[in-house]
Parts: C-alpha cells; sequence; structure tokens
C-alpha cells in the first residue's frame, strides 16, 4: 500500500487490511498493490497505459501470470485510485474520503478478479453491491454510475 496522497482517516496498515478483506471476499488469492496518490499521477498511468489523456478516479493493472508459475502467493495486479476524485466523489456522495477510498479499491480489485462492468450485463454490479454490503460499504460506484444514468433517462422522458 502506497499513499502518495494523504486521505484523512485513512493510513497504510487501515487500506491494507481493508484491501485483505475486499480480496478474500472477491476470490483473488494472489497479492494486490494499491496507489493512492493525485489526478496529474492517475492521468499519467490513464495515458501511458489505455491512450486516455484524463484522470479518472480508479485504475486496475491485472498482473498476466498471477500465481500460475510459483507455489504460495503471486500477484494479482495493482490498482491506482485517485484521492483527489475520491475526496470530491465522498463530498458529493455524504461519506467520508476514507470509505470513498475503500469503494474504489473494491472496485479495482473486482476488475483484478475478471470483472468487466463494461461487457458483463451487470455481473460485476451485482457482485460489487453484494460485496459493499459484506463490507459495510457506501453505495458501489457501478451503482452510483446507473443511478446518474437512470435519473437522466427520467428528465428526459419527463
Amino acid at each position: 500500500m502506497i499513499l502518495q496522497k494523504k486521505v484523512a482517516g485513512l493510513n497504510e496498515a487501515a487500506l491494507a487490511r481493508f484491501v485483505l478483506r475486499a480480496r478474500r471476499a472477491a476470490g483473488v488469492r494472489d497479492v494486490v498493490n494499491v496507489l493512492v496518490t493525485s489526478n496529474s499521477a492517475v492521468r499519467g498511468l490513464n495515458r501511458q497505459f489505455r491512450s486516455k489523456n484524463k484522470a479518472t478516479d480508479v485504475l486496475s493493472f491485472p498482473f498476466a501470470s498471477a500465481g500460475r508459475f510459483r507455489k504460495g502467493r503471486g500477484l494479482a495486479g495493482e490498482v491506482a485510485i485517485s484521492a483527489d476524485i475520491a475526496a470530491q466523489n465522498a463530498v458529493r456522495l455524504g461519506h467520508a474520503p476514507a470509505e470513498e477510498i475503500k469503494v474504489l479499491a473494491l472496485h479495482g480489485i473486482l476488475h483484478l478478479a475478471g470483472f468487466d462492468h463494461e461487457r458483463d450485463n451487470g455481473e460485476m454490479a451485482r457482485k460489487e453491491a453484494k460485496l459493499r454490503r459484506v463490507l459495510g460499504l457506501p453505495e458501489a460506484l457501478i451503482e452510483r454510475t446507473q443511478t446518474g444514468t437512470k435519473a437522466a433517462q427520467m428528465r428526459r422522458r419527463s
């Protein structure tokens, strides 16, 4: 765990404990590294690895050979989280920035577990909602996006 950018109510040990719980709940056996950093750093990663020149809330980088070539713990992958966007989301949604970091970490871990909300007909959303409840987290990332989309659709129909 690397907290390059500090988040109120969160330290590396607390984040490591949460990531372990989330990893186990998601069925990810291997280690997950998490970086909490600035918008500019996440933007750089997004540009370098996804050719998208913009900041985003969370990025996941699966390690292709996780657990395949050695016994014991391998590396499932890495998750990069924008502390800046997390703080903005937390204010907007009315919960603590530390909770938002956890929501984003869970989302990233599910991507490392092989879920893809852009192509899975809601499977990741259902799994994330279930794990959010199990882990005591506020509304999940995908649910927020879908809720916003549904609200926009309702406004257009009115």
